[in-house]
C-alpha cells in the first residue's frame, strides 16, 4: 500500500494526530506537521516528505515503525529522527 500512496493522501491530515508503535518504547502520538513533495519526479510517483513532531524527549532511533492513524490505518513508515524544534522530537518519512 505504501507505493501508491501520494502527498495529496497525507495533506488533509496536516495537524492530524498519529500514534507511533515502537517496540522499545510506549506508543505515543505525534503531530503530523509538513508534508512537502518535491521537484524531482519519482519512478512511480511524484517523490515527497512528511514530517511528524512529538514523542519522548530522547529521540527514537531510525527504523520502521508502525503508524496508526484513524482514516489511513496502520503503515510501516521508515522514519528518522531530524533533532527537535522548540516544541518537541520530529521525524522524517521519505517517499521516493
Amino acid at each position: 500500500m505504501l507505493e501508491r500512496l501520494t502527498a495529496a493522501d497525507f495533506a488533509p491530515h496536516r495537524g492530524d494526530r498519529f500514534l507511533i508503535a515502537s517496540p522499545a518504547e510506549p506508543a505515543f502520538e505525534v503531530e503530523l506537521i509538513e508534508v512537502s513533495e518535491s521537484e524531482a519526479p519519482g519512478p512511480e510517483r511524484q517523490q515527497f516528505s512528511l514530517v511528524f513532531r512529538g514523542g519522548p524527549d530522547q529521540p527514537l532511533p531510525q527504523r520502521i515503525y508502525r503508524v496508526e492513524h484513524d482514516e489511513l490505518g496502520a503503515l510501516e513508515i521508515f522514519l528518522v529522527p531530524i533533532g527537535p524544534d522548540e516544541v518537541a522530537q520530529r521525524y522524517e518519512a521519505i517517499f521516493t
